[in-house]
């Protein structure tokens, strides 16, 4: 039986389990065997792996996160560890490799069909929604409902306090998610990274909702800027892929300091942080991954390589890697005018 590895790299999300779940009932009805690549291209490296049968993947479809763990190693920042991904794809008999991740991980896997024709297909995954080449991703859905469900909750207590409440999501580069979170909880005011937040126009608008309710809600995305403001991104320490970690940086607190001082109303920050990226898959999410992971299935048994599975309307096709990590996929200007509209 030939043999397909399958990874999981970057950041985790709710609906990986359903992919690798996908891969592995598809592979089977193909006459393919899996084994799951533990921690990424980092276990790619070291030759770190498990089997995946059919039995051992069929009921991780309820659970969040991964089986096979994952990490943000980047097997291109030392020569010597790109002989140990090709030395070991050989070694481990592969016929192919399926890469489950967002635009670090599937970059990397461009480049190793580009550069050496490793035979490698691509599912995407990332609860920010930013890959090209695909309307959404799992884990988008089921992070935006939990930010939802938390922005309910900080409305009821800013309600009850008279407060400002503002409500810090994850988006390192791309706005979706604080989008989707403030637009379904009927925030009166988002900050995108997208779009440098304007410091009069975000006063005016609090001053407005507040005098309106004696509340309001502002969602403000991690990696977002106010206009004339220094940059500043916390600690400056970089992951192995050149991104700023954004651990330390709360801009939520800051925002919530200015608005505060800037209207003397009583206003308190909260993150919702690491918790949108556990916990089980929505409906959503579940469906789509399992459908990525089929198609990817079928990528290999058709010795389609260099692609990736991609949701382009309700159909699920192929398109290439290289198109899908090129460039991000941003929030646009038809979404800065629904924005306009509803804040």
């Amino acid at each position: 039986m030939r043999k397909i590895g399958i990874l999981t790299g970057g950041g985790d999300c709710p609906g990986l389990n359903a992919a690798i779940r996908g891969v592995v009932y598809a592979a089977e009805k193909f006459g393919f065997s899996c084994i799951g690549i533990l921690e990424g291209w980092k276990g790619m490296i070291e030759k770190n792996t498990m089997v995946l049968r059919k039995e051992d993947v069929a009921y991780i479809i309820f659970e969040g996160g991964t089986i096979l763990g994952t990490s943000r190693t980047n097997p291109f920042k030392k020569e010597e560890n790109v002989k140990k991904v090709l030395d070991n794809f050989k070694s481990l008999d592969l016929y192919a490799l399926v890469a489950i991740g967002g635009e670090d991980t599937l970059g990397v896997a461009t480049r190793f069909y580009e550069d050496y024709k490793m035979n490698v297909v691509g599912v995407p995954k990332t609860m920010d929604n930013d890959l090209n080449a695909t309307d959404y991703t799992f884990g988008f859905d089921t992070a935006v409902t939990r930010a939802m469900e938390a922005a309910k909750a900080l409305i009821d207590t800013g309600r009850s306090h008279r407060r400002v409440m503002v409500f810090e999501v994850m988006g390192r580069h791309a706005g979706w998610v604080a989008l989707f979170t403030a637009i379904a909880s009927a925030s009166d005011y988002v900050c995108l990274p997208e779009k440098k937040v304007d410091p009069n126009e975000l006063i005016k608008k609090v001053k407005d909702a507040y005098s309106r309710k004696k509340f309001a809600l502002v969602v403000v995305s991690e990696a977002v800027e106010m206009i004339d403001e220094e940059k500043n991104l916390g600690s400056g320490e970089v992951d192995q892929f050149g991104h700023t970690i954004l651990k330390e940086r709360g801009v939520g607190e800051r925002i919530a300091k200015f608005i505060e001082k800037n209207t003397g109303i009583e206003t308190r920050h909260a993150v919702i942080g690491h918790m949108q990226r556990g916990g089980e898959p929505t409906l959503f999410d579940r469906i789509l991954a399992t459908r990525v992971g089929i198609k990817a299935a079928e990528l290999v048994r058709d010795g389609d390589f260099g692609k990736m599975a991609a949701l382009c309307g309700n159909e699920i096709k192929a398109v290439p890697l290289k198109e899908a990590t090129g460039q991000l996929k941003l929030v646009d200007n038809k979404w800065i005018e629904i924005m306009d509209i509803l804040f």
